[in-house]
């Protein structure tokens, strides 16, 4: 009789505990699965995502020897 106790309890520890652990998990894995499919794919793509996660460098563009304000300097010294 206490053979049979044990078993029963070993089903039920069976069916409250470890299949919701096992059933979250694999739900889990599928997600991420999912995100890593995704961002390998398709997101890495997408500037705006390049831009948030910092993936695309923006080109440094070199600023211009003569700019408004030097124009308008050099032309006040010139007179």
């Amino acid at each position: 009789m206490d053979s049979s106790n044990d078993l029963s309890l070993l089903n039920y520890l069976n069916l409250l505990i470890l299949r919701p652990i096992l059933a979250i998990a694999f739900v889990l894995s599928l997600i991420l699965l999912g995100w890593v499919l995704a961002w390998k794919l398709v997101l890495v793509h997408v500037p705006l995502v390049q831009e948030i996660f910092g993936l695309r460098k923006k080109a440094v563009q070199p600023k211009p020897p003569t700019r408004r304000l030097s124009k308008f300097y050099k032309s006040i010294n010139r007179q």
